[in-house]
């Protein structure tokens, strides 16, 4: 084992490389994924280091991408997929909610199909239609699949390695904004236990709760450090998965603070945050002491790059919820 300071993007790079080192069945599928290293070069060097059957470049079709992966899984094999932006994955959607997400129910668990389907996703870099969107809940409503979106480098490296390894399907949702933050990875560690389905307190406090996943997470923590400046205490909670939903560790910190805003750039409306406020409200009633607030894009498609800083959740947004929360 060794500790060192990547960057979000280097750490899955360095999961996808331990992956493909500890098992031969192990294989990359994209866009120009092999000899260019992706848009976001996170599998740079990978296809010279282990060949052009390992790292495949593949057609601009994401259909015939997934397709292709569900057939090798059936065959044995543990492909993990790259979409190459968040807003390509639509023409995929058949294949991953119809077949990927339902074949090892219709055979009672006989049939395993594990693919991995990575999806650089969310805003923050200036990027044009397409380019940012949030479709986390599309599929998280869907049956079957795992939703998991790392907020750090560490979990970034550990969670594409449980995906890859996990029987079931899993959509691995990369917050691109995140992509050039640093921090420390300890690289040849075993793969923490529960790690795509456990929540982590990335901050404690006693005031409120602060609910988040992948790009938001960063947002909420600055929003606690902001409160802590004001004497608020809020404690952080990272999802890490948004299905399946960890919702007695928000529980737990809900009834010790009383209070919870949860924040995500995909729109409010009929979001990840919605099944969180009710999931609280049922189960922390007693312990309420103001409705739960959420944090969130707007219901309008996401706008132009110059306007995107107006429609993602924001400090200023994220206090404001807080105070809401704290007036009553």
């Amino acid at each position: 084992m060794s500790t060192q300071t990547l960057t979000f993007a280097r750490a899955i790079t360095e999961g996808l490389r331990a992956a493909l080192e500890q098992d031969e069945k192990v294989m990359l599928m994209g866009e120009d994924i092999g000899r260019l290293g992706g848009v976001f070069r996170v599998t740079d060097g990978l296809q010279k280091d282990f060949g052009e059957d390992r790292v495949v470049d593949t057609p601009l079709a994401e259909s015939g991408i997934l397709g292709t992966a569900i057939g090798l899984a059936l065959r044995g094999y543990r492909p993990v997929c790259e979409i190459q932006f968040d807003g390509f994955v639509f023409p995929a959607y058949d294949q991953i909610t119809t077949q990927l997400a339902k074949m090892r129910y219709r055979s009672r668990g006989r049939v395993e199909v594990p693919v991995v389907v990575r999806i650089p996703f969310g805003g923050g870099i200036g990027a044009v239609e397409h380019h940012s969107e949030s479709p986390e809940a599309l599929f998280a409503h869907t049956a079957g699949l795992r939703v998991v979106s790392p907020a750090t480098p560490q979990d970034a490296y550990d969670m594409i390695r449980a995906a890859i390894v996990s029987p079931d399907p899993v959509l691995f949702f990369e917050p691109k904004g995140r992509y050039w933050s640093k921090g420390e990875v300890t690289l040849g560690a075993p793969v923490p236990d529960g790690v795509l389905d456990t929540a982590r307190v990335a901050r404690s406090g006693d005031d409120v709760t602060l609910v988040a996943y992948g790009p938001t997470v960063a947002t909420a923590l600055k929003a606690a450090e902001a409160l802590a400046a004001e004497g608020t205490s809020a404690e952080v909670v990272d999802l890490r998965a948004v299905s399946p939903l960890d919702v007695p560790a928000v529980a737990a910190s809900v009834r010790k603070t009383g209070r919870c805003v949860v924040v995500h750039e995909a729109p409010s409306f009929l979001g990840v945050g919605a099944e969180i406020a009710a999931r609280v409200s049922d189960e922390c009633f007693y312990s309420l002491e103001a409705p739960v607030q959420r944090v969130g894009g707007f219901h309008a498609p996401y706008p132009v790059a110059k306007l995107e800083h107006e429609y993602l959740p924001s400090v200023d947004r994220v206090l404001d919820a807080v105070d809401r929360a704290l007036s009553f």
